[in-house]
């Protein structure tokens, strides 16, 4: 297990390799800002259809719609 300090390293490590030093910075201060809970968040983006989902009842829709 590592500790909470290696976590917060490798977390801020994380975010600015793939937001950059600016982004990194604003995501976390809109974390700090609003009542945030992940759990809820993670499983709200869980329930997002996929592209290919979208694509799927796209598909159906048009092709119900030219019968």
């Amino acid at each position: 297990m590592i500790t909470d300090t290696e976590i917060k390293t490798r977390g801020l490590q994380a975010l600015t390799q793939q937001l950059g030093n600016i982004e990194a910075e604003r995501f976390i201060a809109l974390i700090q800002r609003e009542p945030f809970d992940y759990t809820k968040w993670r499983q709200d983006m869980d329930e997002t259809p996929s592209l290919e989902e979208i694509s799927r009842k796209a598909m159906s829709l048009r092709s119900k719609s030219t019968e």
